[in-house]
């Protein structure tokens, strides 16, 4: 499945509000940029997470989250880039992507 397939089409979703943020985010950002073959889909979705992280965006963490571990990204991994980012991005930020990873992840297993 592509990236494009996996946001579940952007025009389905805003198209009819937003018709050309919705060809832009699939074509664009989805088609283009999520499949350049410089950085793995793993390395985007680190990249992606803690930028969402840094940026205090917990609305789209829902999507990126998941879609991080689906790209290979570990549970432990995201967790980590959360304490990490933490320091840089503010404890505020850190808090809510903390909140918002065990809302989408579930609690931690022993």
């Amino acid at each position: 499945m592509s990236d494009k397939e996996a946001v579940g089409g952007a025009r389905k979703q805003f198209g009819d509000i937003a018709p050309k943020l919705a060809e832009i985010s699939e074509d664009v950002l989805f088609g283009d940029i999520w499949e350049r073959p410089e950085l793995s889909k793993r390395d985007r979705s680190l990249i992606t997470c803690a930028a969402l992280v840094t940026a205090g965006k917990p609305d789209q963490m829902n999507f990126h989250f998941p879609r991080a571990l689906e790209n290979g990204v570990t549970r432990i991994e995201l967790i980590e880039l959360i304490t990490h980012v933490a320091f840089y991005a503010g404890w505020p930020n850190a808090m809510t992507a903390i909140a918002k990873a065990r809302e989408l992840l579930g609690p931690a297993k022993a």
